[in-house]
């Protein structure tokens, strides 16, 4: 067996990642890819938060942008957060993991309603725990819901899947020169202004001191790499 650095941990995706390449819409052979990571994780004792973003169907915050009533717009994107869920969960359950969705905005006849103690339960139970609808609440985002059920489900670590390799001084995508940090400190981070969540989520994590682990979801078993320790990706904490 191997030494796991965090025995319970929040993945944080974003809803891109279920789109595959195509940028939008469900993608039911990306989400198979990484479903069979993180049931492989749950093989070794890790127990398991799910996160997923809705910007694979709708963008709230953009959609607010062009005019749409900002509420409005955020309550659409907490819904497409759901059916991500429901996708995701299908996948997991087909590869063997029991799972439940729990939404902060009641769907009874689709998912559990969000309870913190039934999450933390849930968990106990070996289930992994997929939490959608972000907090229930318009102008937050999925940053920020990770975060906070991070704290309320006890999770050791926030391990942020992304599509570049970790955090970098500048946009990779833009900058040939652009370096990685492997490690750095929340000050650090705030003060250099460097986008790892949003300020909100952000705040959470350094007040709880709770690890931000930021990786590559792309890179076949990074997610694995990450919870037995190994030396991928950047990780954010202390100072």
């Amino acid at each position: 067996m191997e030494q796991l650095r965090w025995k319970r941990v929040l993945i944080k995706l974003s809803g891109e990642a279920l789109a595959g390449g195509r940028g939008y819409g469900i993608f039911p052979e990306a989400i198979q890819t990484f479903c069979r990571e993180i049931v492989d994780v749950a093989r070794l004792g890790v127990e398991i938060v799910l996160v997923i973003g809705g910007g694979n169907i709708f963008r709230g915050m953009s959609e607010s942008a062009r005019g749409m009533d900002r509420a409005s717009a955020d309550y659409m994107g907490m819904m497409a957060t759901v059916m991500n869920a429901v996708a995701v969960q299908d996948a997991l359950e087909k590869l063997g993991l029991e799972t439940r969705v729990l939404s902060a905005i009641s769907m009874r006849e689709v998912c559990e309603p969000y309870i913190r103690r039934r999450g933390i339960r849930h968990l106990e139970k070996g289930r992994a725990v997929i939490c959608a609808a972000g907090t229930g609440n318009p102008y937050f985002t999925t940053d920020t819901a990770a975060a906070l059920r991070c704290m309320e489900l006890r999770c050791e670590a926030i391990l942020k899947a992304t599509k570049v390799d970790g955090i970098y001084d500048k946009d990779p995508m833009l900058h040939a020169d652009a370096v990685m940090y492997k490690t750095l400190t929340y000050r650090v981070a705030l003060e250099q202004r460097l986008k790892v969540m949003d300020s909100t989520a952000f705040s959470l994590a350094m007040d709880n001191n709770v690890p931000i682990a930021v990786f590559n979801l792309f890179t076949s078993g990074n997610i694995r790499k990450v919870v037995v320790g190994e030396d991928i990706g950047t990780i954010v904490q202390g100072g």
